[in-house]
């Protein structure tokens, strides 16, 4: 089986999808750190209340930016894959 074209917005939609997720792990794990930074800061400064403003927006802005971007860079990853896989003859793949 030889793989020579791929659907773009099919493969970036689930790669968003996967990106999405993993900018969501992550978010969690920034957010987790960040309000733990923030609530043994000093109170006089007042970068305890941004540190957990951060962590909390960083469950939101992560999976959005990782998701976004994931989806465009993969879109484009898969038009230049068809366009390579145009001159080379395509991809090989042994299925059982």
């Amino acid at each position: 089986m030889v793989v020579t074209r791929v659907s773009p917005m099919s493969v970036a939609k689930i790669s968003g999808v996967l990106y999405a997720i993993l900018g969501l792990i992550f978010g969690a794990l920034v957010s987790a750190f960040s309000i733990v930074g923030g609530a043994m800061a000093p109170d006089d400064v007042g970068g305890g209340a941004f540190g957990m403003i951060f962590g909390t927006a960083a469950i939101v802005i992560l999976p959005v930016c990782y998701g976004g971007l994931g989806f465009v860079m993969t879109l484009l990853m898969a038009a230049l894959f068809n366009l390579a896989a145009g001159w080379t003859g395509g991809v090989e793949l042994d299925v059982k």
